[in-house]
């Protein structure tokens, strides 16, 4: 392992580590034992076959939602605009299998995913492409277009697409049964997992073992030398903001086709912002994304065994979402600062000066 890769997983634990910490002052301040709390979000996410698969459930948006970060990011532009190409996405896969409704499921469920990727994908594009061509900063631009997706979503489902017959909960036509994503064979665990996985293990050929990935590094890394190399800094970044939010929005299809069976205000269930948390604590690497996505969909399923055993609220796990994300911010300024890079240097520093002690 590299000095690089060791700070990669040094930082982002010591970063967990004081969140937990500071998580457990909130729980005793809330008079909730720290150590039962701990305990009980290991028993609600792995405790038994039932809670992992409750994990994994939670997991497989999550694995999507950090690669939409996480893309963009290791191309120089950071976004927060998972939310938003979450929900356009389930919005249009919602409306491409309701049009597909009477053709064969396999299609049906094809053209839904075409429909999500390319909402979602188009929706991040917008905010790269306002900053590199017009200065827009992106995270300002993909937050507010995250409250323009939500608002959107909103208008269509109580308007032109309503289903008369969802009286006080407005959402859409449902899908029909035949043309919702199954589970996988003996589990509870839908396939969407399996999309999670693919898109992880694709992300990560295409950045290391690919011209493009290299292009995307340089870009990244410094803009100024990939401009005097004659990158298409412009094309880089919109290709990866674009397979970024296409991963967004596939896993907005899949909560639209594996969960509810309809578009509705339900689907807006905040993954795409724990994606955000999954991209920074993975320091963007596509194989550390498949790693903490199943420790925070652990974290995700608690919170009804926290209400109910430590009479928490279940925004609790909001808190610590929110106390690990910034415990994370704060950890980007301790790197370099471990050692690790000085000392895999020093056997060279070494060598030189007694290469040089021993010249006549």
């Amino acid at each position: 392992m590299t000095a690089s890769q060791r700070e990669a997983v040094a930082i982002p634990l010591l970063a967990l580590a004081g969140a937990a910490v500071l998580f457990g002052l909130f729980c005793a301040w809330a008079g909730a034992s720290p150590a039962g709390v701990f305990a009980s979000i290991y028993k609600a996410g792995f405790g038994s076959w039932y809670s992992w698969q409750n994990s994994l459930l939670r997991a497989a948006p999550l694995m999507l939602c950090g690669l939409t970060t996480a893309l963009p990011a290791r191309a120089g532009v950071i976004t927060v605009g998972n939310e938003g190409a979450f929900v356009v996405g389930g919005l249009a896969a919602a409306a491409s299998g309701l049009a597909t409704a009477s053709t064969a499921p396999w299609l049906s469920l094809l053209l839904m995913m075409i429909a999500g990727s390319a909402a979602g994908g188009a929706w991040l594009a917008l905010a790269a492409g306002l900053q590199h061509y017009r200065g827009v900063n992106a995270v300002i631009s993909s937050l507010l277009l995250n409250y323009l997706a939500i608002a959107l979503l909103l208008q269509l489902v109580e308007g032109p697409m309503r289903d008369p017959g969802s009286l006080n909960f407005p959402a859409t036509h449902p899908i029909p049964p035949s043309h919702q994503l199954g589970r996988i064979a003996g589990t509870r665990v839908h396939y969407g997992l399996i999309f999670g996985v693919i898109a992880c293990l694709l992300i990560w050929f295409l950045l290391e073992r690919t011209v493009w990935g290299m292009e995307v590094k340089i870009a990244g890394g410094n803009a100024r030398t990939a401009k005097l190399a004659g990158l298409p800094i412009g094309r880089i970044v919109l290709v990866a903001s674009f397979l970024g939010g296409a991963c967004a929005g596939l896993a907005g299809m899949v909560e639209v086709a594996a969960i509810h069976g309809r578009a509705s205000q339900a689907i807006s269930a905040g993954y795409g912002y724990v994606g955000i948390l999954v991209a920074f604590l993975s320091r963007q690497s596509p194989l550390r994304i498949l790693l903490v996505s199943v420790l925070l969909g652990a974290v995700l399923a608690s919170g009804g065994i926290l209400q109910r055993d430590h009479e928490l609220p279940d925004a609790t796990i909001t808190v610590f979402e929110g106390i690990a994300f910034l415990a994370i911010l704060a950890s980007e300024a301790l790197s370099g600062r471990f050692g690790f890079r000085r000392a895999a240097a020093q056997p060279a520093s070494v060598k030189t000066v007694e290469a040089a002690n021993a010249r006549p």
